[in-house]
């Protein structure tokens, strides 16, 4: 039975074997590409023909399941305080109008990754009406829209791996471009697991053709967030080691053009601590340390930079980077310039930007393709699942103790508290850990839907329990409250500038239930909990706790002390927001009354800033 043309790219994946098209660990010219360079070599032949030519590479990142300008959460199309329009919908008319100004024939179309989580829509077809890569099956909206827009390549996301490695093979399937991900090796022979690259030929009238290698990188964090989906599985390298050995090959390949595609933001910063060697954002140090590359898509850290420039330390050229909005926001247009010289095409210039894609209309192709997923998930997500008997909002949960972040440790507590009934720890108190995702997030009083439990937690996380004793508790506290930029005694309240010291976002923030304490902001980083009480006694540093914790943070997210090492005591595979709705669907009713009685709150020298 002949292959088709995933068929080729799952197969050559698997075995490693050498294809023109994405290539494995010893990838190797088509006859015509090798045809091809030999007719280049001789620098003649060409003499009549163009001598200048250009090329566009278009790219997104982070998309997160965003196929229409649709917010899942509020039943409402997408808003935000800027205007911000989002989805592929909206991308594939700013790609049309590019690739029309440029070229269809010499546009390319790449994405930078967390392709398939994000959304209630990505979230449904992964758990509630999971595909299976047949085509029989499901088909994810993420792949029916891309594919008919023409992506190129995509390269893996950290979110990618959220859903379990047979859930991402069977995404995989379904698309009909390449996932791409250089340093995904499997754990046993190191050798790729998916396509490390894509080598592509843009026909130029009367000459030689420019040859565009592209190589996708994803994000070593995925070793430490999805280990449990992971672990004995795959393995991931840093980005600046692997690119170091397949950028060589891909200009030994005869590529002309050496374009990446990072899932890493830009800085060289981790949040995972030591848990492993490689940095979480190296997109400017791979362009920094590995010669031959003329350009990066970069993406992860959900920031816009039009056009960023990074010398390269050994040949002094520039690397020319750019990394969209998230979510659909924002597409980067590179503008690629090439001299003929000797008979081979060499880059003379690279220029980037991106555009809005609140400027466009959807595209109504893509939009009626994913029309039946995306009304099937609006009645979904709009069904009823109990009541509230008070309005709850995450407003004001980023520096004050509110009922909305109780409600979420009350139910990781109570799920961990039953899970531990008749074991050696049913006995120790449990704490919980809870961030403010979302400050947009609230539960109105009366009817509850599904969507407005699951707006509380917007991430696929799952839950932990780990054993701390008191001592940790207190450095755990601290850690979070970094958070807080040092605001002196008598200083103005200004409620945008106490949070989020040194950038730190907000899921990076845990508020603790189970003790109460005070979080004095007067005081510099490291020194800031006091009066950290149990059952309204000081916490013993030796006595013991358990703590309900989602698997991000207890595999070292954030980097937070202590709890990455901790011996876990017991672990679920369902996420955090599925529990939460299964909490509501059996109690019937949320009453803030009964919950909450610890309390947290910020201090300047010992006295409250909020009455």
């Amino acid at each position: 039975m002949p292959l088709n043309r995933r068929d080729f790219i799952n197969r050559s994946a698997a075995t490693g074997a050498g294809v023109a098209l994405a290539g494995g660990a010893g990838a190797a010219l088509a006859p015509q590409a090798q045809a091809d360079d030999r007719h280049r070599g001789g620098g003649h032949g060409h003499e009549h023909g163009p001598t200048t030519f250009s090329l566009r590479v278009l790219g997104t990142t982070d998309l997160h399941g965003h196929a229409l300008n649709w917010d899942y959460f509020t039943d409402a199309e997408y808003d935000d305080a800027t205007h911000n329009d989002v989805g592929l919908a909206k991308i594939a008319t700013l790609v049309e109008q590019a690739r029309a100004e440029k070229g269809h024939d010499r546009t390319l179309l790449v994405d930078a990754g967390d392709i398939i989580q994000g959304t209630q829509l990505s979230y449904y077809y992964a758990r509630v009406e999971p595909i299976s890569g047949r085509r029989g099956g499901p088909q994810h909206p993420m792949a029916l829209a891309m594919n008919h827009m023409r992506y190129d390549a995509a390269a893996l996301g950290n979110h990618e791996f959220n859903y379990g490695i047979p859930l991402l093979r069977a995404f995989q399937e379904q698309c009909d471009f390449p996932l791409l991900a250089a340093n995904a090796v499997d754990a046993t022979t190191l050798k790729p697991a998916f396509p490390p690259y894509l080598v592509k030929e843009v026909k130029v009238p009367g000459g030689p053709s420019v040859k565009i290698g592209i190589l996708g990188l994803t994000n070593p964090g995925i070793a430490v967030w999805d280990k449990a989906n992971v672990q004995g599985q795959l393995a991931f390298p840093g980005l600046v080691e692997q690119a170091k050995h397949y950028v060589p090959k891909l200009r030994a390949m005869g590529c002309d053009v050496v374009f990446c595609t990072d899932h890493s933001g830009l800085d060289g910063s981790t949040s995972y601590g030591d848990a492993i060697p490689y940095p979480e954002n190296a997109s400017s140090l791979v362009a920094a340390q590995v010669p031959g590359i003329d350009a990066i898509l970069v993406g992860h850290t959900h920031v816009e930079r039009p056009q960023t420039l990074v010398v390269n330390e050994e040949t002094g050229k520039t690397v020319v980077l750019s990394e969209p909005l998230m979510w659909g926001m924002r597409l980067s247009v590179f503008d690629i310039d090439l001299e003929l010289r000797h008979g081979r095409w060499e880059v003379t210039s690279v220029t980037a930007g991106v555009r809005n894609a609140n400027t466009v209309a959807e595209d109504p192709e893509v939009a009626r393709l994913v029309r039946t997923e995306h009304q099937k998930v609006v009645s979904y997500v709009n069904q009823v699942i109990g009541t509230c008997a008070e309005e709850m909002s995450a407003a004001e949960s980023t520096y004050k103790d509110t009922p909305i972040i109780d409600f979420l440790n009350l139910v990781q507590s109570d799920t961990v508290s039953a899970a531990l009934a008749g074991t050696a720890y049913a006995d120790l108190p449990v704490l919980s850990e809870a961030s403010p995702f979302s400050r947009t997030a609230s539960i109105p009083a009366g009817q509850v839907s599904l969507r407005d439990v699951a707006g509380l937690y917007v991430y696929e996380n799952t839950l932990d329990a780990k054993l701390l004793t008191g001592a940790q508790v207190k450095d755990y506290l601290e850690w979070s409250a970094t958070y807080f930029n040092q605001t002196a005694p008598d200083a103005p309240v200004d409620l945008s500038a106490i949070t989020n010291a040194n950038n730190t976002p907000d899921y990076s923030y845990d508020v603790l239930s189970g003790v109460s304490y005070d979080i004095d902001i007067a005081q510099p980083a490291g020194s800031r909990i006091t009066n950290l009480t149990h059952g309204g006694q000081p916490v013993d540093p030796d006595a013991q706790f358990v703590l309900a914790v989602n698997n991000y943070r207890s595999s070292g997210g954030s980097n937070y002390p202590h709890v990455a090492t901790a011996k876990s005591v017991w672990s679920n595979s369902d996420e955090i927001r599925n529990t939460i709705i299964a909490w509501v669907q059996a109690h019937g009713t949320i009453d803030p009354s009964t919950f909450g009685g610890d309390v947290w709150r910020l201090t300047r020298d010992g006295v409250p800033l909020f009455a």
